[in-house]
């Protein structure tokens, strides 16, 4: 194509086809020296980059005298930018990664709606190192002044921490430079059923015709389970010779293994098997939230306080029997309850001590304490005689 001149210096133009639209347009170019060398560049089309001599004119000058690159360099720096951006870690890709890792997790799930909610929009494309104190703590107060709750803003914090330690364990990107401050949360709330309530809630367990929900709620009971423990539990995890139940990674932690008592085998044994899951809907997939609905219908039908949460509530009601009964210490609580430390078990054992209190100041216990007294009494008498 021949190159033709404009009224501006070293600013020449080529017709081509017209990108986008019928007919011709102008293709600007540039010619100057600059370090002893001429140099001719394409700044761009009359249509397509609403390019002008007079723009390109401007664009010339700044070549020469240093103020702009080229644009194969401009390109070439793009190109180069957009490569460093595809392999950073970012929040969003590092969310993408672990969240893979876990296909099978009720958590990573919960997790997932936390990240899209809170996270992602706002913290998405930054990598963990870039991630200031000053924009966390806002972020913190923010969901608090939302009214979030406590819990719920941990939860959301501690998904940055982890994810950050994610990247940083698996050699992908630089952590988070500072300690991220939690709120404090009053999590050592203990649910217990009084006997009448109890009564209650079993009876309406028993008439309500929704028994899926029905054995979900009589296994947390009967167990002491978590709900994502429930919703994860499968068919061949219980081991019904053998007499226990696989519980695969606890709230995060490593599998165990707890007791299949008699209540328990007896809820499975009349449950149907309808899938790999035990507890499933209508479309044989696990359960996901939409159990809570179910479960607070029974609770309603049950009379119970609306401030008695179905599930977690069970929970603590199983563990605040087994520890009020005095007969099961607060190690063996721990690991039915699968807590991964002795704190979270201490909020039961006031329970214990009471029972315990209770037993020491019976009458009988007082009365076998005088006798032991009295026989040793005797004894170090008859020591004495025998020492005369």
């Amino acid at each position: 194509m021949k190159r033709l001149k404009t009224d501006y210096r070293g600013v020449y133009y080529r017709e081509a086809d017209r990108i986008g639209g019928k007919g011709k347009e102008n293709v600007y170019y540039i010619v100057f020296k600059k370090d002893g060398r001429v140099h001719e560049e394409k700044v761009g089309r009359q249509y397509a980059d609403d390019m002008t001599p007079a723009r390109a004119a401007t664009i010339r000058a700044a070549r020469i005298e240093g103020r702009r690159e080229s644009r194969k360099d401009i390109r070439e720096a793009a190109k180069a930018t957009k490569l460093a951006e595809e392999g950073k870690w970012t929040l969003a890709k590092l969310w993408k990664e672990y969240s893979s890792q876990r296909p099978d997790s009720t958590s990573v799930k919960i997790d997932g709606y936390r990240f899209q909610q809170y996270l992602e929009p706002k913290y998405g494309g930054k990598e963990p190192h870039e991630l200031h104190q000053l924009e966390i703590d806002r972020l913190r107060i923010n969901l608090l002044k939302q009214g979030k709750a406590p819990q719920t803003v941990k939860h959301v914090l501690g998904l940055i921490k982890r994810l950050s330690n994610f990247g940083v364990n698996k050699q992908l990107c630089q952590g988070i430079g500072f300690k991220i401050v939690m709120p404090k949360v009053d999590n050592l709330r203990t649910e217990d059923l009084n006997p009448e309530q109890l009564k209650k809630l079993l009876a309406a367990m028993d008439a309500s015709p929704d028994t899926e929900a029905a054995d979900f709620m009589r296994m947390a009971l009967f167990t002491g389970m978590r709900r994502g423990e429930l919703m994860n539990l499968r068919w061949k995890d219980i081991h019904f010779e053998r007499g226990f139940i696989l519980i695969r990674n606890p709230k995060g932690g490593k599998s165990q293994t707890i007791p299949l008592n008699d209540q328990a085998r007896a809820v499975l044994d009349n449950h149907p098997k309808l899938a790999e899951y035990v507890f499933v809907r209508q479309n044989k997939k696990p359960f996901t939230n939409v159990i809570n609905k179910r479960v607070r219908e029974i609770r309603q039908a049950a009379g119970l306080p609306s401030d008695f949460r179905p599930l977690q509530g069970l929970r603590h009601a199983y563990a605040s029997m087994l520890a009020s009964s005095g007969q099961v210490d607060m190690y063996v609580l721990q690991k039915l309850l699968t807590h991964k430390s002795p704190q979270m078990t201490q909020r039961y054992s006031h329970l214990r001590d009471e029972s315990l209190k209770k037993a020491a100041t019976l009458p009988l216990a007082g009365k076998l304490i005088i006798e032991q007294a009295a026989k040793a009494k005797a004894r170090a008498g008859e020591k004495e005689t025998i020492g005369a």
